[in-house]
């Protein structure tokens, strides 16, 4: 599958590994270099990212292009049954959100198939705290675990066009399979209104009588997905989904059903690469609906850092391990982007 290069990528990477790259987006951001040996695995992997797209100082390394909206999620009758969390208790809470393209690259255009999967972070505004969630247009993830992830990003460094074959992206995508799958889950769509955005992980949740029920999250436009074709999406002005969700905002909202999707008994909850059977019963926990772009999405998306364990009481982590690869190493990158 040929993909074209981003003329700011400050490394001369063959087009397959740069389509492996973009199917991988976990949204990790912006790092500087520090010695392996001192390195955590969070470091190492926003110091490869960083090599791969370059630095670009205040931004992101992955998911660098985006804009932040405001909006409301409104709870189902439905979402209460399954979970004491504030979240499903009331009437409609606040909620700050951020779409974005996947790369480092915050020129990148956004009908590129190296965009994809697009990206969705949220931040419900609760009155006993904060819960962020953050999901993608991926289906599956490509690997595991943090270190895979590692891995595979050092393995697409390593495949330059001088590589011996079988390159170290060829030898990894073949011990992985996932890696070489995921990708193809997720493409253009139309409008981030049209986009539905799953989440790979699992989460937990638990109801008033301490009953627990692993779920994971979907965002389903209630307008439809709507997905362009390839060459139709390459044919658009680079900045056409940015453009157009903040023109859509200004005259009417964009809306998802929010959807939980329940495992069953032998369901993996510790593993993003194995997608449960779309057979499995989803329950709509409510409304989330978008109104307003911003005034300064640049600024806005400054100070905003979203954790995937930041919950509040009602809805937990699972034993999925990439939850906490993903936590460490957006603190870790947060903190060398607001230098």
């Amino acid at each position: 599958m040929p993909r074209s290069l981003p003329l700011s990528l400050p490394c001369s990477l063959p087009r397959r590994s740069l389509f492996a790259l973009s199917l991988l987006t976990l949204g990790l951001i912006a790092a500087a270099p520090v010695r392996a040996e001192e390195a955590s695995t969070a470091e190492q992997t926003v110091d490869v990212m960083n090599t791969l797209f370059g630095k670009h100082p205040g931004l992101r390394a992955n998911h660098a292009k985006g804009i932040v909206v405001e909006g409301s999620f409104t709870p189902s009758p439905e979402a209460a049954a399954l979970s004491k969390a504030s979240l499903f208790k009331g009437p409609a809470v606040p909620v700050t959100a951020r779409f974005s393209d996947a790369t480092g690259v915050p020129t990148i255009p956004d009908g590129s198939p190296d965009a994809t999967p697009h990206g969705l972070a949220l931040r419900f505004k609760l009155p006993d705290g904060d819960m962020d969630v953050v999901v993608n247009a991926l289906k599956f993830f490509p690997v595991a675990t943090g270190e895979e992830f590692r891995d595979l990003l050092t393995a697409i460094a390593k495949s330059g066009p001088d590589a011996a074959k079988p390159t170290p992206l060829e030898r990894f995508v073949a011990s992985h399979p996932a890696a070489g799958k995921a990708g193809a889950t997720a493409k253009t769509p139309t409008s981030l209104a049209r986009q539905t955005f799953n989440g790979i992980n699992a989460f937990v949740l638990v109801d008033a009588a301490g009953r627990r029920q692993a779920f994971r999250w979907r965002f389903v436009p209630v307008e439809g997905e709507d997905l362009m074709a390839p060459d139709a999406a390459a044919r658009q002005s680079p900045t056409f989904l940015m453009d157009e969700i903040r023109t859509r905002l200004g005259t009417a909202p964009a809306a998802y059903r929010v959807e939980a999707q329940l495992a069953e008994s032998g369901d993996p909850t510790d593993d993003a690469t194995k997608p449960w059977p779309e057979a499995r019963r989803s329950v709509v926990l409510g409304t989330l609906t978008l109104t307003k772009p911003v005034a300064d999405s640049l600024e806005a998306e400054k100070a905003l850092l979203f954790l995937p364990n930041a919950l509040v009481d009602g809805v937990e982590v699972s034993d999925d391990p990439l939850i906490d690869a993903r936590v460490q190493a957006y603190a870790v990158s947060f903190g060398r982007r607001s230098q």
